[in-house]
């Protein structure tokens, strides 16, 4: 048994009171919490917590424990704390999970500086563009391209903010015409990002701030940007992509921006890991590379 981490847990529970607040507050689910704690107990032969349908509490023997568990834990932290100052030369595995367009068109080449920099920490880069629970799959960090959420158990560091564009290819609008407003596009071939299940809409903001509705008829769907990017070159229709997607192809004349009052509401790109990982050296280290890596994006 790993009694610090099972220490973790009872202080944890104790604190927030509830096994699944404590988990989030871990990144762990409540059934591990629940059996670090029991475990511990086991190991001490002795009960630290009453457990009712409603609520947890301390027994007298667990609350003198919990004092005392408070004051270890704390000198530990600041023993790590101390050693991750004097480590001069950071090693180990980071495994992060990113967007595949996102990654091979702009972070792959950051990570290379980054592991050229510091040569003893190997990455193993995932990409997909699937939501990953990052505690549940074992990744250390996600880079991820979306509206940033509000999550008590990750910690959210910003890298850059992404703008998305209206666009279609020249030949497209000589074909089918140019829209003058967003109503415009239920007569015009759409490629949406999702699946045939998803919601035929897009959503978008006037030059006002106003949020409007509307209804698409859409001619292709895919999951990746980079494919739908390649329909709306080919003519196929009308597409609604990141600028980091087709920004060469804006400046080409492949692509050309359409509806420009008119806009996807922005999105970010940003890191996230668990709460328990934040003293972690080697987080740290790609979180302050990577802002100032994206800190002037090459998109627009």
């Amino acid at each position: 048994m790993d009694k610090l981490e099972s220490m973790r847990a009872f202080t944890e529970v104790v604190k927030h009171s509830g096994f699944a607040a404590a988990g989030r507050q871990m990144g762990l689910s409540r059934s591990v919490v629940n059996k670090l704690v029991a475990q511990l107990e086991a190991d001490l032969d002795v009960q630290l917590l009453q457990r009712t349908t409603r609520k947890v509490s301390l027994t007298d023997t667990g609350r003198a424990y919990y004092e005392r568990c408070v004051d270890i834990l704390a000198e530990v932290a600041a023993a790590e704390v101390a050693v991750m100052q004097l480590q001069d030369k950071p090693q180990g595995t980071l495994r992060i999970n990113a967007p595949m367009s996102f990654g091979t068109m702009h972070l792959a080449a950051a990570i290379a500086q980054f592991m050229a920099r510091y040569r003893d920490i190997q990455v193993q880069l995932t990409l997909n563009d699937r939501f990953v629970d990052l505690i549940e799959e074992g990744f250390d960090v996600t880079l991820r391209v979306a509206q940033r959420k509000a999550d008590e158990a990750l910690v959210i560091q910003e890298l850059a903010p992404i703008r998305r564009v209206i666009c279609a290819s020249p030949a497209y609008l000589k074909r089918k015409g140019t829209p003058q407003h967003p109503d415009d596009l239920a007569e015009h071939d759409c490629l949406k990002y999702g699946h045939l299940a998803t919601s035929s809409q897009w959503q978008l903001t006037d030059q006002g701030g106003q949020l409007l509705s509307v209804n698409l008829r859409c001619k292709g769907y895919s999951n990746n940007g980079e494919v739908l990017r390649e329909y709306a070159i080919a003519g196929i229709g009308i597409a609604a992509l990141p600028t980091f997607i087709v920004g060469p192809a804006l400046k080409s004349g492949q692509l050309n921006i359409i509806l420009a009052d008119y806009y996807p509401p922005p999105l970010t790109a940003y890191l996230s890991y668990a709460t328990n990982r934040h003293l972690s050296t080697k987080i740290q280290l790609l979180t302050t590379f990577l802002q100032d890596w994206f800190k002037q994006p090459q998109w627009s």
